[in-house]
């Protein structure tokens, strides 16, 4: 498989997120969401009542407290949603229930948790999120460390998908796909840079 180039939207409001759902038509075929509660992290987005256009498969990446209430609640809307590992209270029975209801079971990490935690569920699990920054913002200090959880991750279980979120550009975003990363998550990058396609263009140019 080739690594799969994900622009992530943080939108405070129905119009912000339309707004950049519209300027990437055409261009992507997945969106990544950035959902952050104020709790998790000090940011506060996509805490609305959102609605979501069909002509994107979407990832949403969990930044709250009690993820699982979010998912009973919102789940439906998107294809693939990614609470933190170290949110979710029971792992094992997450697992099963997910498994269940036919979704694909996904995990964020933390920069400061070891694969070691995860790496006992990782048979199970389809989807990593390595966050090499902080989370809650964009344009956090890039945490080059946490790369190394790519390859450990894959060592344990080469199926699992890694996906990089943080500080990626074109220059990083080399680094990330030397080590195995399947998806690379942009957003100050290609959202905030002078065109969503020109941004895109130069990742894409470095995998």
């Amino acid at each position: 498989m080739k690594c799969i180039i994900t622009p992530s939207l943080m939108a405070k409001n129905q119009n912000e997120l339309d707004t950049g759902l519209n300027k990437l038509k055409g261009l992507v075929k997945t969106v990544h969401l950035d959902i952050v509660d104020g709790k998790f992290a000090k940011n506060k987005v996509m805490m609305f009542p959102f609605t979501l256009k069909k002509e994107f498969m979407y990832m949403a990446h969990l930044m709250v407290k009690d993820p699982e209430k979010w998912i009973e609640k919102n789940g439906t809307k998107v294809d693939v949603y990614i609470p933190h590992f170290e949110e979710v209270k029971d792992i094992t029975t997450y697992i099963k229930k997910t498994k269940k209801q036919k979704g694909k079971v996904a995990f964020a990490l933390l920069p400061g948790t070891n694969v070691k935690k995860i790496g006992p569920y990782l048979k199970s699990i389809d989807y990593v999120l390595v966050l090499t920054v902080h989370p809650g913002f964009y344009g956090g200090r890039y945490l080059s460390s946490n790369l190394r959880k790519i390859t450990e991750i894959k060592k344990i279980n080469p199926k699992t998908k890694v996906i990089v979120d943080g500080g990626m550009n074109p220059v990083r975003v080399k680094n990330a796909v030397m080590r195995g990363a399947d998806y690379i998550v942009s957003g100050n990058y290609v959202m905030k840079g002078d065109t969503v396609q020109e941004g895109l263009r130069k990742l894409r140019e470095n995998i």
